[in-house]
């Protein structure tokens, strides 16, 4: 298919959802008020007074993106891509987002966010070729992920419109979900999205589609189809509860080994607050604790989990721990601000082509819990507004046992009042058997490293 074709069916299938929206919400009370005629009887007039009175109550909102991405990245000439070719790779994407939200009356309302994306490229092919040549990478997780799927959600709201070897579109729901919130409680059913903890980059105590520590988008997370309620208790805090089901991705079956149930207290002492929280989650249990306050001008933050692992793993019980401290300031009349942060994962280890086919921490890379290999970590970011409409980033994370990490400047323009700019890179660094400077395949002679790429993403808001 011609890339003005792929283009078209892009902004087609956008603006048939907006329409179909439009329809419903505007044309259902548009034929109400054609359908009353004087010749109707007196108690369906009062019916359809009370559902013209019940849709006038109804206040919308939308908003949205469109965005597309250019990306360019050279895969080392010792890692498994060398199979296929190595050089310069080029890819792209285009994605677009519609938001709304219908507000009933002050106590109810309701989210729905459809997403459409067309990505593609050298990437996406080589990928292709690699995975029908050694299908275990993919198995493994040693390739990169495609799109995002619904197997293991209870509502399947994907759907691939086209998918080949160079490119892939596909729309979905990300959001979904009824919110009701009396004076004293909040309940919220349908795809939704849920962040717990205090890390900045690393965040164990968030269980549920956590960011990538190596995230720069992060307006959004992927949504999960659960239910959550918050409500305050008095002269303690408020308590939070939620419920994820999930299906087998191998039966498609809601399984209680596969579903989480979780509850955190929130409370405060002074200028301190703290969480505490307890979690069943897939086959494991996880408790955790955390807190935050104030430093002279400076914020802290500390979180740590205990995982007790299913009987039937090969893996001890084990430890998280994540503690940061961040600041803001002024140099030569500029506004600063950065913050570090440390992380330990107790379930990483130093061999990482043992890890890598470990299963505990397979799993947790395949649901996106987990992001690293290693034990130890340090990371720092620092934000330096040159203009009030240019901002300048930095961040790097190193694993401090290698030592290797990487680096990730980034840069960001607002160009207009709804148009931002943003460009960046992210450059690994590491000697062999490194965690980011490239190590060992299992039963290849490869390296698997991550390519160094740099970016560039224009975004239109609405």
């Amino acid at each position: 298919m011609k890339l003005i074709e792929l283009i078209k069916l892009f902004f087609f299938e956008t603006l048939s959802f907006l329409l179909l929206a439009i329809i419903v919400m505007c044309g259902g009370a548009g034929t109400l008020w054609a359908s009353a005629d004087s010749r109707v009887t007196l108690a369906r007039s009062e019916n359809q007074s009370n559902i013209l009175n019940f849709f006038k109550d109804i206040d919308a909102e939308w908003g949205g993106y469109i965005r597309v991405r250019g990306d360019a990245s050279r895969p080392d000439d010792e890692s498994f891509y060398q199979l296929v070719g190595t050089g310069t790779y080029y890819d792209g994407s285009a994605e677009g987002r519609l938001k709304n939200r219908l507000y009933f009356g002050t106590s109810a309302y309701f989210d729905a966010h459809y997403e459409i994306v067309l990505s593609g490229g050298d990437t996406r092919r080589k990928g292709k070729k690699l995975e029908k040549l050694f299908p275990a990478l993919s198995q493994n997780g040693f390739l990169a992920g495609g799109q995002v799927d619904d197997d293991r959600r209870l509502m399947d709201l994907t759907k691939t419109i086209e998918d080949y070897d160079n490119y892939t579109l596909y729309h979905r729901l990300d959001r979904l979900s009824f919110t009701l919130q009396p004076k004293w409680c909040v309940v919220r059913i349908g795809r939704q999205a849920v962040t717990w903890g205090n890390g900045l980059l690393f965040n164990p105590m968030d269980l549920f589609n956590p960011f990538a520590p190596t995230d720069t988008a992060r307006e959004y997370k992927i949504g999960d189809d659960m239910i959550s309620t918050q409500f305050p208790v008095e002269r303690l805090g408020d308590v939070q509860f939620l419920y994820v089901p999930r299906r087998n991705p191998s039966n498609g079956d809601v399984e209680e080994d596969q579903s989480s149930l979780a509850g955190k207290l929130h409370f405060a002492r002074g200028t301190t607050e703290f969480d505490i929280m307890a979690a069943k989650h897939f086959k494991d249990e996880v408790v955790g604790i955390g807190g935050t306050g104030y430093l002279g001008n400076a914020a802290w933050r500390l979180d740590a989990t205990w995982t007790f692992l299913d009987k039937k793993s090969d893996e001890s019980d084990f430890l998280s721990l994540v503690a940061n401290i961040d600041y803001s300031w002024v140099w030569w009349e500029k506004n600063f601000y950065g913050f570090v942060e440390g992380f330990y994962s107790g379930l990483g280890d130093d061999h990482y082509s043992v890890t890598r086919t470990d299963p505990d921490i397979v799993e947790r890379l395949d649901r996106g819990e987990l992001f690293t290999l290693g034990r130890y970590y340090l990371a720092g970011h620092i934000k330096v507004e040159l203009h009030p409409l240019v901002n300048v980033f930095f961040t790097v994370i190193n694993n401090i046992t290698d030592p290797s990490g990487i680096l990730q400047p980034r840069l960001t323009w607002d160009v207009m009042q709804d148009v931002q700019l943003i460009c960046g890179g992210n450059l690994f660094y590491g000697g062999r058997e490194t965690e980011y400077g490239g190590f060992k395949v299992p039963g290849a002679n490869s390296l698997n490293k991550a390519p160094d790429n740099v970016y560039l993403w224009l975004t239109y808001f609405f």
